[in-house]
């Protein structure tokens, strides 16, 4: 799981950062409010690609994915990013659980066979 969420994060770090260029550019939000915003965005996507395994990281993903919808308000082509970018999440969190899972499945049935004879 946590290769997927890490990789939905990259890319929202990305998305975020240019968002943040248009709202500089078409909002009437000073420059240092929109960089502060998107910087902390930013910041804490980074972050969570850290956090996902540990208690709380996933719901602290879904926080970022609905600012990023909420994010529309100011750049409107963000309600649109903000649903492609909360339907990956979801995908890599549901995904990436059923991999975990596998994988400690497969890694039981090594063990239960016991060492490999070769």
């Amino acid at each position: 799981m946590r290769t997927l969420c890490a990789s939905t994060l990259i890319g929202e770090f990305f998305v975020i950062g240019f968002a943040g260029l248009v709202a500089m550019q078409t909002s009437d939000l000073s420059t240092a409010t929109v960089w502060t915003v998107s910087g902390i965005a930013m910041l804490l996507s980074l972050l969570l690609c850290g956090m996902i395994s540990r208690p709380g990281g996933v719901a602290l993903g879904w926080v970022l994915q609905i600012a990023l919808i909420a994010s529309g308000v100011i750049v409107p082509t963000m309600y649109f990013l903000g649903v492609v970018f909360a339907a990956l999440w979801w995908a890599s969190v549901h995904f990436g659980r059923k991999i975990d899972e596998a994988k400690a499945r497969w890694a039981a049935q090594a063990d239960a066979a016991g060492p490999d004879p070769a």
